[in-house]
């Protein structure tokens, strides 16, 4: 088979990709190497920023993103003694939208099969060649059978352990990364969340966050150190852990039931570059990783797509090479300016092993001065809402 573009990868990143593409007139083909089921079954964040909503409705696709998403003008940091409102709209001139990255997933699934998407879900043992020419190609096997796919190009959406990367050779490209020595114990409940806006917290005992999914649909984070097992975590003890971690204010409007998922998730920092390798585009978490403190995993991903979509079409339609010349040094500009912002506001809100109390105080001065300057308040709200493409 022969399309113009072969996309690694059926998360958001590439399924918008794809349609984005698609709707121009290029051809393309998705490759997923699970199942479309479980696609829909990794539970992700679920901030948007206005260049992902935006994305989502230039695909005619934000219908029911607008009527069951929440939009937020704001978020609190908490200190232990208050919570200190940063309200995003009055600061910054926009909002952000809470929709779970699965309902974003699930609606670009679903139009794929009445707009004409090519997806191949379960494809196998997926390899890239020849991506330092003008004629890559990508060999899969599905159902037994192996399969051959010539294109122009190659869009590497498929995640931080998928094969898009590791075919850039170690003289080419080069990483750089933070791994944090803590994760994030989660658990998701169908109870009310306990405050409409969320709620990150610095507590003695580590960061808490109070976040939602829905009006019906709560979901909350503890920092636990890498040795935690969630069997150590029984839902008792956790809803116990947040409601001190929260604070007494919050903890009297929290609902407490069984969790329907939980898990423990580490965190790091990683950024590849460069994000092209001839005909191969990186984007997406195959590209970087964000702590998730910052909400920006799904942006970024969407951001990429942007710039990636806009230069391929503009090398289709018109012939014209300067936006995929350009796409690496452009998308990295962003990346590490998301990077820098998820860094801050984790090394802000989490509890670090080596920095003992002389680390906490420099914490809670901050967190004091961030109460009141609006000028800091500012600096966190433009950055939480997403820098401008």
């Amino acid at each position: 088979m022969k399309t113009d573009v072969v996309i690694i990868g059926a998360g958001p990143a590439g399924l918008m990709l794809g349609h984005l593409l698609h709707q121009a007139g290029i051809g393309i083909v998705i490759l997923e190497r699970k199942s479309a089921a479980h696609v829909l079954s990794r539970i992700r964040a679920g901030v948007l920023e206005q260049v992902t909503v935006d994305l989502i409705d230039q695909l005619g696709l934000g219908d029911r993103m607008h009527k069951e998403g929440l939009p937020h003008d704001g978020f609190f940091l908490a200190d232990g003694a208050r919570l200190i409102h940063i309200n995003m709209t009055e600061l910054a001139g926009h909002n952000v939208m809470i929709y779970g990255q699965t309902e974003v997933t699930r609606d670009l699934m679903d139009a794929c099969d009445a707009r004409g998407v090519d997806v191949i879900y379960e494809a196998e043992d997926v390899s890239l060649h020849d991506v330092n020419s003008d004629t890559p190609s990508v060999t899969y096997r599905k159902n037994g059978v192996e399969h051959r796919l010539n294109a122009r190009f190659i869009a590497g959406c498929d995640g931080f352990h998928g094969p898009s990367r590791q075919v850039i050779p170690a003289s080419v490209g080069k990483a750089y990364e933070r791994v944090y020595p803590f994760g994030w114990l989660g658990i998701l409940a169908d109870v009310p969340p306990c405050h409409e806006e969320l709620i990150y917290a610095n507590h003695a005992n580590g960061f808490a966050l109070a976040s939602m999914r829905s009006k019906t649909r709560a979901r909350y984070y503890i920092q636990v150190p890498l040795t935690e097992r969630v069997e150590d975590w029984p839902d008792d003890r956790l809803w116990d852990e947040l409601a001190l971690r929260l604070g007494p204010e919050t903890a009297e409007h929290m609902t407490r039931g069984p969790a329907l998922e939980k898990s423990i998730a580490p965190l790091r920092s990683f950024v590849f570059e460069p994000m092209r390798y001839g005909s191969l585009f990186l984007a997406g978490d195959s590209a970087h990783i964000v702590p998730p403190t910052g909400a920006k995993g799904l942006n970024l991903a969407s951001s990429d797509v942007a710039y990636l979509s806009k230069a391929l079409i503009q090398f289709f339609k018109k012939g014209l090479s300067e936006g995929i010349d350009t796409y690496s040094q452009t998308a990295l500009a962003r990346v590490w300016k998301s990077e820098r912002f998820s860094w801050t506001l984790t090394t802000l809100m989490h509890r670090f092993p080596n920095e003992g109390e002389f680390g906490r105080r420099v914490q809670i001065a901050e967190l004091d001065y961030i109460a009141g300057s609006r000028a800091a308040q500012t600096t966190i709200a433009e950055n939480y809402i997403g820098l401008p493409l």
